[in-house]
C-alpha cells in the first residue's frame, strides 16, 4: 500500500472527525447531525475497494470511539464503520457506470450505520437507545448525508486522484 495513499487517508479522517465533532453542535440542525468521517469513510472506499474501506473505517471508528464527547463504549463506531468501509468498497466498480450509485451507497451507509450503531448498543443495554428516537432520526440523518455527500465525495475523490492517478475507480 502506497504511503501516500495512507497518509492522505489518515489526514482526511482526522480533519473529519475534527469537523464532526465541533461543527454540527454549532449549526443547531434539527434532528441529527450530518456524519462527515462517514463520507470520509464511504469516499476512500469507493475509490480504493473493500480492503481500504475496512482499514479507513476501523481506524476512523475507532478515533470517533476515544475523541471526546464521547460517551459510549470503546469499539462501537469502530466495528459500524469497518462495515461500512468494506460493503462502499464493494460498489467500487458499480461507480463507474452511474452517477446515482455513490449516492445510493451514502444513503444505505448512513442509515445502515444508525441502525448498527443502535443495534449495537441495544444488545449491551445501552439506555439512551430507543427506537422511537432511531426513527426520529433517520429521516435527517440520511438527508443530511446524502446532501453533504454531493460535496464531500467529489472532494475527497479529487484529492485522491492527484495523489494516486492511476488507483482511482472514478474521477
Amino acid at each position: 500500500m502506497a504511503p501516500a495513499r495512507i497518509a492522505l487517508a489518515a489526514a482526511l479522517v482526522v480533519v473529519a472527525t475534527a469537523l464532526q465533532v465541533t461543527v454540527p453542535a454549532q449549526l443547531g440542525l434539527p434532528g441529527a447531525t450530518p456524519d462527515v468521517v462517514l463520507l470520509v469513510v464511504v469516499a476512500l472506499a469507493l475509490a480504493h475497494g473493500p480492503g481500504f474501506g475496512l482499514a479507513t473505517g476501523f481506524s476512523a471508528g475507532l478515533l470517533l470511539d476515544v475523541v471526546p464527547p464521547a460517551a459510549h463504549e470503546i469499539g462501537r463506531w469502530a466495528l459500524v464503520l469497518t462495515l461500512v468501509g468494506y460493503l462502499a468498497g464493494l460498489a467500487r466498480l458499480d461507480t463507474r457506470r452511474s452517477v446515482v450509485v455513490p449516492l445510493i451507497v451514502v444513503a444505505a451507509a448512513s442509515a445502515g450505520s444508525l441502525l448498527a450503531y443502535a443495534g449495537l448498543g441495544a444488545l449491551i443495554g445501552d439506555p439512551s437507545v430507543t427506537w422511537a428516537r432511531v426513527d426520529e432520526l433517520m429521516p435527517t440523518a440520511v438527508l443530511y448525508d446524502v446532501v453533504l455527500s454531493a460535496f464531500v465525495l467529489p472532494g475527497v475523490l479529487t484529492l485522491v486522484q492527484r495523489a494516486e492517478p492511476d488507483q482511482v475507480a472514478f474521477p
